[in-house]
Parts: structure tokens; sequence; C-alpha cells
């Protein structure tokens, strides 16, 4: 019965894989102690920016959705208000039709008391039909409309107080949200200077193998040391060997269960 091999994990790094990495972590003036050593203070300074974004909370996301609501408020006020003065005329100019119609009606009634022959009173009877008929539409007409137009009113209020509730509801989460980042504004100013720094001296492909694996870690942690005998990032055991390598620091060594990079625990006491 053939024996199930472990899969081991491999991060792509430009194409390659960290075996491309080691050739060129092995290049260079620092050693590969120093470079793992500069690795894992980035990720100690990078850590300590995330808290802080931590801090924040929901807060930045909370502001965005508060925004495009608003937004999308104003855009739906600006709408209503336009469908109402389209109404307005609608219903205006049915009202200027329905005077117009009851004037003929009053006319063409007048005339047929001066009619001559049967023909001119049937066709100023006809007229007088017509004109009715019109009268009665443009009347239904102003009656639904009327309704929408109240409707539509009814809803342009509504989307008023909406948007005044939605802006202060931003106004207060943008004064906390700006209130944390007030406290720590500071503190990650310092922090990204220092990450910058760090990031400076490393080596190109190293730096990306770096940003790869934290970007896929749950909880951005890219490079971690052994601690009771396990990786510190998945708590997966580490077998004797693997750990005399990592804590010789002679070359980058690669958790074979999630993917991060393994440094020596002295470093914690740096």
């Amino acid at each position: 019965m053939a024996t199930k091999q472990k899969q081991l994990i491999e991060t792509p790094i430009d194409g390659g894989t960290f075996i491309s990495l080691q050739k060129s972590a092995n290049e260079g003036d620092l050693s590969m102690e120093t470079k793992l050593s500069l690795l894992y203070k980035l990720q100690q300074a990078d850590s300590k920016i995330d808290k802080i974004h931590l801090l924040r909370g929901e807060l930045p996301l909370e502001v965005k959705d508060l925004e495009d609501d608003i937004e999308g408020l104003k855009t739906r006020a600006e709408n209503l208000q336009t469908e109402i003065k389209d109404i307005e005329k609608l219903i205006y100019q049915k009202k200027m039709d329905l005077e117009n119609s009851k004037s003929l009606i009053e006319k063409y009634t007048a005339q047929q008391n001066n009619v001559k022959n049967n023909r001119e009173y049937d066709s100023l009877t006809k007229e007088i039909e017509f004109q009715g008929l019109e009268a009665e539409l443009s009347e239904k007409r102003i009656k639904e409309n009327t309704i929408t137009l109240a409707e539509k009113k009814s809803a342009y209020a509504l989307a008023l107080t909406a948007l005044e509730e939605r802006k202060k509801d931003l106004e207060n989460k943008q004064k906390e949200l700006d209130s944390i980042v007030a406290e720590t504004a500071r503190d990650e100013e310092e922090l990204v200077k220092i990450s910058e720094e760090i990031q400076a001296q490393i080596d190109a492909r190293m730096l990306a193998a770096y940003k790869k694996v934290r970007s896929n870690a749950r909880n951005g942690l890219a490079v971690v040391t052994v601690r009771r005998d396990a990786c510190a990032g998945c708590f997966n055991k580490i077998p004797p060997q693997r750990q005399m390598d990592i804590a010789s620091s002679k070359k980058i060594i690669v958790c074979e269960y999630c993917g991060r990079i393994l440094v020596n625990a002295e470093f914690e006491k740096e």
C-alpha cells in the first residue's frame, strides 16, 4: 500500500517559488541572518500598524457606506423633485384643457340656439359630446396625477428625512473616526517610516515574498518564530531538524503548513 505523501505549500514569487528567493537571498552584502532579522523587524512594525488600524474597527467602512447612502438619497431626492415638477405641469395643463372644454361646450350650446338647419345642429351636438368626453378625460387625468403627486411628495419628504438622518450619522461617525486617527496618527506615522526604512534594506524579491505571504495570511503575519516547537502562525509542530535549521538562520525556512517564513526565536529578544 502506497504511503500518502504530505503536500508542501509553495508561495509563488514573480512566477517562481521560495527556491528562487533562496538564491537571491544568498546574494548581496548582508548575511542571511541579517536579512531574516530585517524581515522579522519589518513584520513587527507592520503588525503594530495593523493593530492601529484595528482600533478603528469598521468605522472607515461605515463612513464610506454612509457617504454612499447620502449620495444615493441625494440622487433619489433630485429625481423625485423633477418628477413632482413634471406632474404639477401635467396637472396644470389638464386643468387648462378642462377649462377649455367647458368653455367650448358653453360656446357650442349657445350656438345651437341660432342654427339654421338640422345639419348645423347635429354638428354642434357632436362637438359638445366630444368636448364632454375630453372634459371627462381631463378630470380623470387630474385625479390620477393628483394622487401620484401626493405619493411623490410623501416619498420626497421621506427621502429628505432619511438624508438628514444619514448626514447626522455620518457626522458622528466621522468625528469618532477622526478622534481615533488623531490619537494614533503620530504612532502610525513613525511606524510607517520605520517600515519603509527597513523595506529599503531588503532585497526586492525577498520583500515581494514577504508581501505575498502577508496578503494571504488572515492575521497579516508573514514572518513568525517557533514557539513550543510549533509555528507561531498556524501552531503546527515543526520537526527538530527543521528547528535547528531555523535557529541557524543560514537559509529561508517556510512553514510547510501555512507558508509563513520561520525565523530564529532569538529575534524576539532583539
